[in-house]
């Protein structure tokens, strides 16, 4: 029996991604260890934020730091980082931002809904949005003209949540963001590469982790010194309501090492995948096959288009079965009005994809 069976709950199979609703991730043993000890010791907490800072700063190329309770927060954190500066008056004043420069430019295709919303972070950070172009067509002309004499920052969203066509690149975004002054946010919660977006030239870069990294319910910006030391700052703020305990700073931190250190699992990832696609073709009615993830990550997954006549069902009602079952069995579900689901092999735990098989092959047995 697991601890979350000991509370009554049912086990879980995460075939969805680094999910917030599932718990992101289940972390190494060793990250386990470094947090248990964490918690059973004190620690100047804005000591260990700083320390916290440089190793960030090595895991990513960036001057500087500053640990988040994850990367939602870390959009706040950092909105109110370029509206207040280190000024104490002003990050006790937000969110209240009257009369500042608070205007954060997005263009209107990552203005996206994450589980919440992109605009009620950059809210909650005293932020006000200003929406450039359309929710499929933005030109550079569209954010040159939402820039203005109130504009705080430029915000660029990368993510499977964001439109992936007709938007303008970062570079776009960064060569503005330098021409009018103007500090260049990147939302990047999920990404793998923790180098690319300093590199490219942005002033500050959000990462969940939770997602890609491994680590416990966490977060970091990281990025230009002057940036990381008021973001630190708002923690006199609004950012006491998101602060970030002990022990998931330092699994943060434990998580970061090994992520450096990691040489990667994608091969194997891909034959499990594969596995999985050649056992539901068997199954009459579904149609799988191994897709790279929409946002051009490194990620494989097996998508199955659910044929509702052949099948029996829809993509729906599949997914009501699966997630009925003990375990449940959570799958990817952005598409699943149109009758595909997904199944993520990065969470998964050793022969759990076989008890995800047998569960499809028992679903089909049973169905009328």
């Amino acid at each position: 029996m697991g601890i979350y069976q000991s509370y009554g709950l049912k086990q879980v199979i995460n075939a969805s991604g680094k999910m917030t609703a599932l718990g992101a991730s289940a972390v190494h043993p060793s990250v386990a260890q470094a947090m248990g000890e964490a918690a059973m010791d004190y620690v100047e907490i804005a000591e260990l934020m700083k320390a916290a800072g440089r190793k960030i700063a090595d895991a990513t190329g960036a001057e500087d730091g500053c640990p988040t309770s994850g990367a939602a927060a870390g959009i706040a954190i950092a909105v109110a980082a370029v509206i207040a500066g280190r000024s104490l008056r002003l990050i006790e004043q937000l969110p209240d931002s009257e009369g500042l420069r608070n205007q954060i430019v997005i263009q209107k295709g990552h203005a996206v809904h994450f589980g919440a919303s992109v605009r009620q972070m950059i809210a909650l950070g005293g932020g006000k949005v200003v929406e450039a172009g359309h929710a499929n067509h933005v030109e550079e002309a569209h954010l040159r003209e939402a820039i203005g004499d109130r504009t705080a920052a430029l915000l660029y969203v990368k993510s499977h949540h964001a439109v992936q066509k007709g938007m303008q690149p970062l570079e776009t975004m960064i060569a503005l963001g330098r021409e009018y002054g103007l500090p260049v946010i990147v939302d990047a919660a999920a990404e793998e590469d923790l180098r690319l977006y300093i590199a490219k030239g942005a002033d500050a870069v959000i990462y969940s982790g939770g997602k890609a990294i491994g680590g416990p319910t966490s977060g970091f910006v990281c990025g230009k010194a002057e940036l990381m030391e008021a973001c630190r700052a708002q923690y006199k703020g609004i950012g006491r309501a998101m602060k970030v305990g002990k022990e998931a700073i330092v699994g943060l931190l434990a998580a970061l090492e090994r992520y450096e250190s990691a040489s990667g699992d994608a091969g194997e990832q891909l034959r499990l995948v594969e596995r999985l696609v050649a056992a539901i073709n068997e199954l009459p009615g579904l149609h799988a096959a191994v897709v790279q993830d929409e946002a051009g990550r490194a990620i494989y997954r097996a998508q199955v288009k659910v044929d509702e006549r052949t099948a029996g069902m829809t993509a729906q009602e599949l997914i009501r079965l699966l997630e009925a079952g003990d375990p449940a069995i959570f799958t990817r579900n952005h598409y699943a009005n149109t009758g595909v689901i997904a199944f993520d092999p990065r969470p998964l735990r050793p022969g759990q994809e076989a008890i995800i098989a047998a569960r499809l092959r028992e679903i089909w047995t049973n169905r009328k």
